[in-house]
């Protein structure tokens, strides 16, 4: 089992999503997140005044999935969110442990579905 964690831009979500659904994979976690990394945010004069602005707004998914889906779901991710521009985004794959699904008390690669 592995969770993967994804930060894309927001427009890119409805793309990732049919990509994913495409796959077969439909348990995602959607979270609003700032963040910053090449691209190092922006200038913008606001009101005569300047101001820097580095801390962008991404998106960030949470995807638990079984092994085999774990490719699935990167190429997924990375044929939705690619526009080939600075910004993109990142995609960490970590070990998960055990998962227990509360409504049933599965436990494992059953719970994750």
């Amino acid at each position: 089992m592995k969770l993967i964690i994804a930060y894309i831009q927001p427009d890119r979500l409805n793309p990732v999503k049919q990509a994913l659904y495409a796959r077969k994979v439909f348990k995602i976690s959607v979270t609003n997140a700032l963040g910053c990394g090449q691209q190092q945010g922006y200038v913008n004069v606001w009101r005569g005044t300047l101001r820097e602005v580095n801390l962008l707004k991404k998106l960030r998914l949470a995807i638990a999935v079984n092994d085999d889906f774990v490719e699935t779901t990167i190429e997924g991710i990375i044929e939705g969110a690619r526009t080939g521009h600075i910004g993109d985004g990142k995609i960490f794959v970590l070990p998960m442990d055990e998962c227990i699904r509360i409504r049933t008390g599965e436990r494992g690669s059953e719970a994750i579905g």
